[in-house]
């Protein structure tokens, strides 16, 4: 099903709802934003009601960030021998998921709809933001009977460039004001400690012994907040393997997260904070809700140990992440 939610610039903005058995979806081609995302009826992400509050909100609701998700430090990277700068667009000192006008405020368009999938489209013009090359994108959600969702991610370029991707959907399992008793598994041995700016200092350190051990389910509540990205592995890999599992307290719902992507980015939401609600009424503060970002390592291109993001023409950028759900008894 299809309707219309807005309209920006002139330009309409639809939004696609997908069901398969127990799950259903609904994506606005406004940033390629999972809305709303429900299991036998409970909502499992953090939402808005209209493409206002979405155009304004500013933090990633659900959306796909890019070309480059996550941060370059003082927007500047070297690719073959060239100096390239593109937007500083967090506190003018950061390039932060993909600028001023990333991914995620980019109206996609739909190219094939069915009961249970959608294929969205982009295309990013060379120069955008800064960046070299023409990039066409291509993201289908699709919903499986088993309680998957299923986000295949492609990208190809006519020129070398940096292409990151990242859903960036807050996941709240219990519709609880707060995810701090949520259990967290994070099948990952190292992670990226950052500066005062979020960006990673360079350091890959082991997370063992410290706040950033989740290699054991434990509580999101801790000692500190989390805005880092857990190393899955250095390479992307051939087919989705286990990242993370969230769980639930009171509904005992749970969530595995599979991907083949190499890092992924924990943010605890401590910044969230809107002043208005979401559909079901719920107001979001801190901590609201918990995103789970696979990607490639933040910063990648001003350090060679990292998991890196550079395309080629004749390459292609391929990321294939699943959320698969369990339902409480």
């Amino acid at each position: 099903m299809i309707r219309p939610f807005g309209s920006l610039h002139g330009v309409a903005v639809d939004e696609v709802t997908l069901r398969a058995g127990s799950l259903e979806a609904s994506i606005l081609t406004y940033g390629a934003t999972l809305r709303d995302l429900r299991l036998a009826g409970r909502p499992l992400v953090l939402g808005l009601n209209c493409l206002e509050d979405y155009v304004t909100h500013g933090a990633y609701f659900g959306a796909l960030c890019g070309r480059y998700a996550n941060r370059i430090a003082g927007g500047r990277f070297m690719l073959d021998g060239t100096a390239y700068q593109v937007t500083c667009n967090e506190r003018s000192r950061t390039h932060l998921h993909g600028g001023a006008t990333g991914f995620d405020k980019r109206i996609w368009t739909v190219d094939e709809l069915t009961a249970d999938s959608v294929l969205l489209s982009l295309v990013s013009p060379d120069g955008e933001e800064g960046y070299p090359g023409t990039v066409t994108l291509k993201a289908r959600f699709s919903l499986l009977r088993s309680a998957v969702l299923s986000l295949s991610i492609t990208a190809v370029s006519d020129a070398p460039t940096l292409v990151n991707i990242a859903h960036h959907s807050y996941f709240n399992l219990d519709g609880s004001a707060d995810v701090l008793a949520h259990r967290l598994q994070i099948l990952g041995e190292d992670y990226l400690p950052v500066d005062g700016h979020g960006v990673p200092t360079g350091d890959i350190v082991p997370v063992a012994g410290s706040d950033f051990d989740f290699r054991h389910l434990r509580s999101v509540s801790g000692p500190r907040t989390y805005d880092h990205n857990f190393c899955l592995s250095r390479d992307v890999a051939l087919e989705p393997r286990l990242a993370a599992v969230l769980e639930g307290v009171t509904s005992g719902v749970s969530m595995e997260l599979w991907t083949t992507e190499p890092g992924l980015q924990v943010y605890d939401g401590s910044g969230l904070g809107l002043p208005f609600t979401g559909p079901d009424g719920r107001r979001f503060g801190p901590h609201a809700g918990l995103c789970l970002e696979p990607q490639r390592w933040p910063d990648s291109p001003n350090h060679k140990d990292f998991a890196g993001a550079v395309l080629r023409p004749g390459e292609t950028y391929h990321q294939l992440t699943e959320f698969r759900f369990h339902p409480g008894e």
